[in-house]
């Protein structure tokens, strides 16, 4: 369970969370940041071996992972997280990496989704600059939204005429997405813009056709999280 944070800032959770980082000086830093912000950093891990027993065995709220860990330095971070993704969705990841790589993403994205999923980040180490962007990215994960750097979204969903698309949106629309873009289910929408869920479903699937994201997709990439980038991509 998460609890509110009595150091400011409406909204704000204490978090519990696992950090996985083969870089001490780095895992110390970081833990330091958030437990004096009033998170609990709950386990410490320096490999993808450890990551998994840990999210296993105290079952935080976020899972803050490096996607090149020992022994390879290869991605053993990033699918230790696809695995934890899949087999407990309702933790939230977020990616560290110095360089954007995109390979086994799109599996972390579309693994385990539901009502209760956590959310998904991805930011790039060298644009984590201090306290209130690190704490911010974990808030907006932990509260089961997105939280992708800007230049993994151009490089995740990249189209010419992803504009064009969004421009094909009614005023009504565009706010759905927004909203699914910030992790909220088609029953939260309903409630947010105080119309029926079977309203919001037809503005989901007009989304979809609108953005060109037929039927055939799901079994690739989740039609989903493909408007949620396509609507997060867009403001570059």
């Amino acid at each position: 369970m998460t609890a509110d944070v009595d150091s400011g800032g409406a909204g704000r959770r204490a978090l519990r969370i696992v950090l996985a980082d083969d870089d001490p000086v780095y895992l110390l830093g970081l833990a330091a940041i958030l437990e004096d912000e009033g998170h609990e950093v709950t386990a410490r891990a320096s490999e993808a071996r450890g990551l998994r027993a840990a999210v296993a065995g105290t079952r935080p709220d976020l899972a803050v992972v490096d996607i090149r860990m020992p022994p390879t330095h290869t991605l053993e971070g990033l699918r230790a997280a696809v695995d934890i993704r899949r087999a407990h969705p309702e933790v939230g990841i977020l990616l560290l990496s110095k360089d954007v790589e995109l390979t086994h993403l799109r599996q972390l994205l579309e693994a385990g989704q539901g009502a209760d999923t956590g959310g998904v980040g991805y930011q790039l180490k060298w644009r984590v600059t201090g306290p209130d962007f690190v704490t911010g990215v974990v808030q907006q994960v932990g509260a089961g939204r997105y939280a992708i750097d800007g230049e993994i979204q151009r490089a995740l969903y990249r189209t010419p005429r992803r504009r064009e698309r969004l421009a094909n949106l009614t005023a009504q629309q565009l706010r759905v997405l927004e909203l699914m873009a910030r992790g909220l289910s088609n029953s939260a929408v309903a409630a947010e813009l105080s119309i029926s869920k079977r309203t919001v479903e037809d503005h989901v699937n007009v989304v979809f056709d609108r953005l060109e994201l037929g039927p055939e997709a799901r079994g690739m990439y989740d039609r989903r999280v493909r408007a949620v980038l396509t609507y997060l991509a867009s403001d570059d």
